[in-house]
């Protein structure tokens, strides 16, 4: 750490901080990135690819236990929670040695220690008991965030869980409790699901993955249910009583009446929150709210020469949503013309669970609330040759049109391998392509991907094969 003065400096090593960095060194800016805990922040260690890792275990499983629907033979299927655990963690590992990498390769300095802005384009960090005082022109927060808890609903690491904890269990509950049906819990409730335990989600709204399509949403639970998941809407868990080995949970419904239900163990799924302490943000005159930085479109906070990127400035928490607003920020740093700052509407979201879940764009809901006049299509997986050959027939493709210009609104997918279609419809949202470059592209057969052909047809009466 002998240099202290930089271009940029990033806290925050996560899919966010890293990709900024790296952007950063790629257009000659001297940077440095620091972190207090692993290179790649909660996505990379504990969020997205390591739940990956267990997912792919659990889909695996899932397909031994219906072997002889594809003519094969396995019995007394079994599996090594210690093993299972043990890979998702070595995935982990191996992609922040490659972060580390990345970062070495690209010469960006990287400081193992806790930041705290320090007047105007100062930082200080701690680590191993000493403070070093660095400068930059800009700074960049991407400190991230952090599994939201309520004054009755606290995790233990034990028997109540976040996300980090629900990653690393010693032992495979018979019974769970899920709290909250957003993408984080609904893949946690794939996975043990799918592991064999009895799983029970508790959803505060009257739909189950609420930012969804609400059609999208009602499959899903259908999907859920049949898979032997009970769901319980517009719910709360009010109390919660610790037991030696088991939480016994007040159900609040609908009507006002309550239940109480006992379970091996509980997942709190009920959100994030900023970590915006400890940083002496206040003081830097860096407004926050709810619990999240305030910035513009380029990312730029209140105060001047500080930014903001990833969750830590706010909705939607996603990783690749980090990585496009830490290159934007940095390019804008960088003075590059004829940018465009983050459009919402072009970041896809995705849900792992089984089925998947994919979307982009307005929900038929939303496109009709902001005074669109809409042409919708849809394509189910059972008429689709692929999705029969997969034994995947379960699912469908929503487009939504707006009338007059032929304008992708929206697109929203469940399935197998829905998170790897979306794009398409990403791509050609950012092209602003229209219905009828859609029409005229060719898409290869065999492949899910017909689906999202069909599905642009049927929005205009056209659909072949349904």
């Amino acid at each position: 750490m002998a240099e202290t003065k930089y271009d940029l400096i990033v806290i925050g090593a996560g899919p966010g901080g890293y990709v900024a960095a790296i952007r950063a060194a790629q257009l000659g800016l001297k940077a440095a990135i620091i972190e207090r805990e692993h290179l790649g922040g909660i996505c990379l260690n504990w969020g997205c690819i390591p739940t990956k890792a267990l997912l792919r275990t659990s889909e695996i499983k899932h397909y031994l236990d219906n072997a002889s629907d594809f003519g094969l033979s396995a019995k007394d299927i079994d599996f090594d929670l210690k093993k299972v655990v043990s890979r998702s963690r070595k995935i982990a590992g191996q992609l922040n040695t490659g972060v580390k990498g990345l970062l070495k390769k690209n010469k960006v300095v990287t400081i193992m220690g806790e930041a705290t802005l320090k007047g105007k384009g100062g930082v200080s960090v701690k680590a191993d008991g000493k403070t070093t005082e660095l400068q930059a022109k800009n700074i960049i927060l991407a400190t991230g965030a952090r599994a939201r808890e309520l004054p009755h609903l606290k995790a233990d690491g034990k028997l109540i869980w976040t996300y980090k904890h629900a990653m690393t269990p010693e032992v495979m509950p018979k019974s769970l409790l899920v709290v909250g049906s957003g993408a984080i819990g609904l893949e946690f409730a794939s996975f043990y699901r799918d592991m064999g335990a009895e799983v029970t989600i508790v959803e505060m709204m009257d739909r189950i993955l609420p930012v969804e399509d609400e059609e999208v949403s009602a499959f899903a639970k259908k999907q859920f249910e049949k898979q032997g998941m009970k769901i319980v809407l517009n719910a709360s868990v009010e109390k919660v009583d610790i037991k030696k080995n088991s939480v016994t949970a007040t159900i609040k419904g609908k009507d006002g009446k309550t239940e109480t239900q006992t379970f091996d163990r509980m997942i709190l799924a009920i959100g994030i929150t900023g970590n915006v302490e400890n940083l002496g943000l206040e003081e830097a005159g860096v407004k926050v709210e709810r619990g999240h930085v305030v910035t513009d479109e380029w990312g730029r906070t209140a105060a001047t020469g500080i930014w903001a990127i990833g969750d830590v400035a706010g909705a939607p928490w996603l990783a690749h949503k980090a990585s496009h607003e830490g290159v934007i920020a940095v390019e804008k740093i960088a003075g590059i013309k004829g940018l465009h700052p983050m459009r919402k509407d072009l970041i896809p979201g995705c849900t792992y669970s089984r089925p998947q879940v994919a979307s982009v764009g307005l929900t038929e809901a939303k496109a009709k609330e902001a005074g669109y006049k809409i042409k919708v299509g849809k394509f189910p997986f059972i008429g689709n040759g692929k999705a029969i050959a997969l034994g995947e027939p379960e699912g469908f493709v929503k487009t939504i049109f707006d009338e007059k210009t032929g304008e992708l609104l929206g697109a929203h997918m469940i399935g197998a391998e829905v998170t790897e279609l979306i794009q398409g419809y990403v791509v050609a949202k950012s092209l602003e392509t229209t219905e009828a470059e859609l029409m005229h592209t060719i898409f290869p057969h065999p492949t899910l991907s017909e689906m999202m052909h069909e599905s642009v047809l049927d929005a205009y009466g056209r659909a072949i094969h349904y």
